[in-house]
């Protein structure tokens, strides 16, 4: 076949076109795999067709393939079809409810990684899982295989640390202030994060305030070694990457089977070698686990999973029904980090990273953990390793501006705060641009319970020019409820 390049990507998955009449005489069907050969190489693509995109005798290829064999235009190709790998009879399996085994998994999450099955197979296989569920065994096996099939982090220490929030709180970057405590106190904590998808802002994004998050395993593992610890974005393909592709086709479904959750995050704390973890479950009307009830179900549903894993886990349930921190959007919680970090206030930040981190002291042995981390955090000496692990990420503490453009929200009367709609403060942000916007967000005055005066300012919205900030107006009065 004669090469046609078609600037197309897909973002992984090697994609081929044939013409309708070619694919008929060679008995070719759309996603059928058929091998491509120049010279020794060769790859296998799933098959489109189409009557226009490509004339008889070519073989359209996206970017993905043409990247790999190093294909022009006219060149020649050989094709072959090439059976459907096994995994799509075991994705059958699971959509029929059958339960698979650690061997069958395995062959699914390999494919996933390798880019053999396409996104509408991935998808067949998180609806078998959404609607039939895995089991503690299923679980256990998605998270090895997805580990096992993908780099680990080789810091060769024998006690390392992690933490993770179920999320959903705006705010609440515990980790910023929890890795510099525990780092500086000599225990080793890689701690990966993630960027923001629909909330205002991820660890990433706010660490990205500061420095760099990006890394590869090797400079990863180069950054702990010298500091003990790390604040980097966990999306590197290297680490977990079946994880990712995952979450990529469930994103658009609005399907989060509970098995692929749990695999998803132990598979990370899994890869960085972790053997002491911390689960922050925060719950309330507008956080992501809404009832003391399903996080009771969460909590032991990871101390199993972990004890199936090798992993000691503790579980904090905590009060999800407000933002933590007084700032929401990347600049705003970055300031709120270094005034905890410089002992400047912002108490339920501080106290509910202290508390963690006492937690985690003492799953490793410390008594009175809790003292240990208000001494280190008080002492100064987290500051001082926050500042180091941001210059091995290559960057530095800088004053932080935030922008002229600002609109101070104030109460209609007297009253006690009785409530804050995170899904509001959430929304807005996003309408003033987080996290692409690092200058954006929303800085509160008052919390839940404060008293507060006709007048006085609730809070503060910040945005990076005037049309967003009036796109958000409309919104304001529901964010704050006073009685």
């Amino acid at each position: 076949m004669k090469v046609r390049i078609l600037d197309i990507s897909t973002g992984g998955i090697k994609v081929v076109v044939l013409n309708d009449e070619d694919a008929s005489k060679l008995n070719l069907y759309a996603l059928d795999r058929i091998r491509i050969r120049k010279d020794k190489k060769s790859v296998v693509a799933i098959l489109d067709i189409s009557d226009g995109m490509v004339r008889k005798g070519e073989l359209g290829v996206f970017k993905e393939v043409s990247d790999f064999l190093k294909l022009k235009n006219k060149d020649k190709v050989k094709i072959e079809y090439v059976e459907k790998p096994k995994s799509i009879y075991y994705i059958k399996e699971k959509l029929d409810g059958e339960i698979l085994n650690k061997e069958e998994i395995n062959e699914i999450v390999k494919d996933v990684i390798h880019d053999k099955l396409n996104e509408i197979e991935i998808a067949y296989f998180i609806s078998g899982c959404y609607k039939y569920g895995l089991d503690l065994e299923e679980v256990s096996n998605l998270t090895k295989a997805i580990v096992d099939n993908s780099r680990k982090l080789n810091l060769n220490k024998k006690v390392i640390v992690d933490k993770h929030s179920s999320g959903g709180i705006p705010g609440n970057r515990t980790s910023m202030i929890i890795v510099p405590i525990l780092a500086a106190a000599g225990l080793v904590i890689p701690k990966t994060s993630s960027k923001a998808i629909t909330s205002p802002s991820g660890t990433a994004d706010t660490m990205g305030v500061f420095c760099n998050v990006e890394f590869t395993v090797k400079e990863i593992e180069k950054i702990v070694k010298k500091t003990n610890g790390c604040l980097v974005w966990g999306g590197t393909k290297e680490l977990a990457s079946a994880d990712d592709k995952l979450i990529k086709i469930e994103r658009p479904l609005s399907l989060d089977p509970e098995g692929i959750m749990l695999a998803s995050i132990m598979s990370k704390k899994f890869s960085v070698g972790a053997k002491y973890l911390l689960i922050d479950i925060p719950v309330g009307r507008n956080a992501k686990v809404k009832s003391m009830k399903r996080a009771m179900h969460l909590k032991n549903k990871f101390i199993n999973l972990g004890k199936k894993l090798g992993i000691k886990v503790r579980v904090m349930i905590s009060d999800g029904r407000q933002p933590i921190g007084n700032g929401v959007g990347p600049v705003l919680e970055a300031k709120d980090v270094l005034r905890v970090l410089k002992n400047d206030g912002v108490e339920d930040l501080k106290n509910k990273s202290v508390e963690m981190a006492g937690m985690i002291f003492e799953m490793v042995g410390y008594k009175n953990g809790r003292k240990k981390a208000l001494e280190i955090l008080e002492s100064g000496k987290s500051y001082e390793k926050f500042k180091e692990i941001v210059e091995m990420q290559k960057g530095k503490i800088k004053d932080i501006k935030l922008s002229d453009i600002k609109y101070n929200f104030r109460s209609k009367k007297k009253g006690k705060i009785v409530s804050i709609d995170n899904n509001i403060v959430n929304r807005v942000c996003r309408i003033l641009g987080c996290p692409r916007e690092k200058e954006a967000g929303i800085y509160f005055n008052f919390k839940i319970g404060g008293k507060v005066e006709k007048g006085d300012k609730l809070f503060i919205v910040y945005a990076k020019d005037k049309k967003k900030l009036k796109e958000s107006l409309s919104l304001l009065n529901g964010i704050v409820v006073v009685n």
